[in-house]
């Protein structure tokens, strides 16, 4: 059985072995490498000639998520002018390294390519969109040392917001009068009087909680929740939850979610030396389609709480 793994073993060595080829050399380090990078700091600059000076007469610039198959590309004049574009409609406008280093890539074939990985950054100025996103970038490099071709590969998200932007759209209803509310006031109120039991009975049982005090991405449960509320009860006494001007219930067709915006001002007291303090608290409610709460988010410290 020890002689038929080896022999296994070594087919596989003989198989695998012929089936490599090698295409070319990948270099860390080139001109290329120099020339694309300074390429792409003139067009941040908006140095139109001397992007030119880079590109060849017969320029290609591709999106690499272009499905269109008759797509063209830009011609080197177009490029060229939208370095200006870029310059005049985004601030802050830059691009570095990002994830990695550039390699230059010299096929054996196809000649000689750069693939760059770098992060784009910028405002742009009437819509106030921030473009920071990664792009990737393939350059062809002819036989004259200039660029022949670009394709880009970026996130078009990015460009679908700030197209987006410039047009006013409508992205649901906004109510201060609707059940939502109602079920909000009523677990407020019941907070106020202590009844821990009928306020949580408004939550769906797997119901998230989280406040400012707590770290990005850490939640509490229900029992957790109310375990923090009744150990809180021990300390302190709620004098009164005074709302500040009104709730809002927010119907949004993107993502179709339910959320109740609610303003208050809660008055608490110590038992132990009667401490007054007062927190402001702005609380966001996510409501499932049966009108029970999944979600709260407390825009609220207590740090007031633990102050001698």
């Amino acid at each position: 059985m020890k002689n038929y793994l080896i022999l296994v073993m070594m087919m596989v060595t003989f198989i695998m072995h012929p089936q490599k080829k090698k295409n070319g050399t990948i270099y860390q380090d080139h001109p290329a490498i120099k020339m694309v990078e300074e390429m792409q700091q003139a067009f941040v600059e908006g140095d139109t000639l001397k992007v030119a000076s880079y590109l060849s007469e017969d320029f290609r610039a591709f999106n690499g998520m272009e499905t269109d198959p008759d797509n063209e590309g830009m011609t080197k004049s177009q490029f060229v002018r939208s370095s200006r574009g870029w310059k005049n409609n985004v601030d802050y406008l830059s691009i570095s390294r990002y994830g990695g280093y550039p390699d230059a890539l010299e096929y054996k074939e196809s000649g000689l390519w750069v693939q760059t990985w770098d992060m784009l950054k910028g405002v742009h100025k009437t819509t106030g969109v921030k473009m920071t996103m990664p792009i990737h970038r393939i350059f062809k490099i002819n036989d004259d040392n200039k660029i022949q071709m670009m394709i880009t590969y970026d996130d078009g998200n990015v460009w679908t917001t700030m197209r987006e932007a410039f047009n006013t759209r409508k992205n649901g209803n906004l109510y201060n009068a609707h059940e939502n509310i109602n079920t909000v006031r009523k677990m407020v109120r019941a907070l106020e009087h202590g009844d821990i039991d009928k306020s949580f009975s408004y939550f769906t049982e797997n119901a998230r909680f989280r406040n400012l005090d707590m770290e990005e991405g850490e939640f509490n449960t229900v029992e957790e929740e109310k375990e923090n509320f009744k150990k809180m009860a021990e300390v302190w006494e709620i004098e009164s939850i005074d709302v500040v001007g009104y709730p809002d219930y927010l119907e949004y067709e993107i993502s179709d979610t339910k959320v109740v915006q609610s303003w208050w001002n809660m008055r608490l007291k110590r038992k132990s030396d009667d401490k007054r303090v007062k927190i402001p608290v702005l609380l966001m409610h996510r409501f499932d389609d049966e009108g029970k709460i999944y979600n709260e988010m407390g825009y609220y410290t207590t740090s007031a709480m633990t102050e001698e």
